[in-house]
């Protein structure tokens, strides 16, 4: 990485380790030295595993989605894109800043930059409706009383949902209208570039113009000869979600509480969407603070905070580890590739 890449990611595990140390600091009570002790070390392996499968649903997504376009995109190649990806996304304000590296990753197993693209932002399409559809079950469960807690999540659920709806309608309106999505974006770009300079509110406008036209023509290579794809997507997009929504409750379990599965698929709901608006590097801080307060309210003080602490271990910083990883790979790949093409020229 760059030297700027690893100042942010200094930034990103710095604010998150701050924020972690405050939370463990106002929980941490007698009682919990007592839930440790008894803690279920088989549970919080299989959370890490679930972690990992997750991934691996995801890679499997990039590969069919990817195989339904005409190309082969090996499974190893995938996964590593995958690792590769979660450490730019901790760096970059939101968890949603690792397409670049997804795009060209699928481009050096040869897919023309155009398919790589069309496959990767009909990924965050998929997860759009996935999660929306989630909110739905989520909420028909909470209105048929299926929780027994005393704690009320439906209006925080229902405004989520309803964010959710309102982006996917505009979505289906891009659709038949892309002049429509144009305006809007520019419309909303021009809220935070009234002090920019005319040249630069230029190149935003038309890299808008752009992103709109790649959206599109992904969108219409994927109704068209890809829809198998689609297909695959949204089933490993719905595993990856469930894979990931069920860790908070094996850990739980493990530390000798209910799993909550409800309760906890909503609340991993409301911080997923959180963690989406680019507030800081990789949502550290969003993800700890929003997890203490909405998981504070169906399970005990004492372990709330070592409970947060074992989950951004497992969704943070493994995503990190296995992030550098994946990316010393990669440069270590290029590195070779530009050697071949010197030789190749003498």
């Amino acid at each position: 990485m760059e030297k700027k890449q690893w100042k942010w990611l200094a930034i990103s595990v710095g604010f998150s380790t701050v924020v972690l140390l405050f939370v463990l600091w106002l929980t941490i009570d007698e009682n919990t030295i007592g839930y440790l002790r008894y803690a279920k070390v088989e549970f919080l392996a299989f959370a890490l595993l679930l972690h990992m499968g997750a991934f691996v649903f995801w890679a499997l997504r990039m590969k069919m989605m990817s195989h339904s376009l005409g190309y082969h995109v090996p499974f190893l190649h995938s996964l590593n894109a995958v690792f590769a990806n979660l450490l730019v996304a901790a760096i970059t304000p939101s968890q949603a800043g690792g397409e670049p590296v997804r795009i060209h990753e699928l481009y050096r197993s040869e897919v023309p930059l155009g398919d790589a693209t069309a496959v990767v932002i009909m990924e965050r399409v998929l997860d759009g409706i996935v999660l929306g559809i989630i909110g739905i079950f989520s909420f028909l469960m909470l209105a048929f009383q299926v929780s027994d807690l005393e704690v009320n999540l439906t209006t925080p659920l229902l405004i989520m949902w309803f964010l959710l709806v309102v982006v996917l309608a505009v979505f289906v309106n891009s659709i038949r209208h892309p002049d429509f999505l144009k305006r809007l974006l520019k419309r909303i770009s021009g809220w935070f570039t009234k002090r920019w300079k005319s040249d630069r509110v230029e190149r935003l406008r038309e890299r808008i113009d752009e992103e709109v036209d790649n959206f599109n023509a992904a969108l219409a290579k994927f109704i068209g000869k890809a829809r198998p794809g689609l297909v695959w997507g949204m089933l490993f997009t719905f595993l990856y979600w469930i894979a990931e929504f069920l860790i908070p409750s094996c850990i739980l379990i493990a530390l000798g509480k209910p799993p909550h599965f409800l309760e906890s698929f909503i609340v991993q709901l409301m911080i997923a969407i959180l963690m989406m608006i680019p507030l800081t590097p990789g949502g550290s801080g969003i993800a700890e603070i929003g997890a203490t307060s909405l998981y504070g309210l169906f399970v005990p003080s004492s372990i709330v905070g070592v409970f947060v602490l074992i989950w951004r271990l497992i969704m943070y910083y493994f995503n990190v580890f296995v992030g550098v990883l994946a990316s010393v790979f990669i440069v270590r790949r290029e590195m070779i590739l530009r050697r071949i093409k010197r030789l190749k020229r003498i």
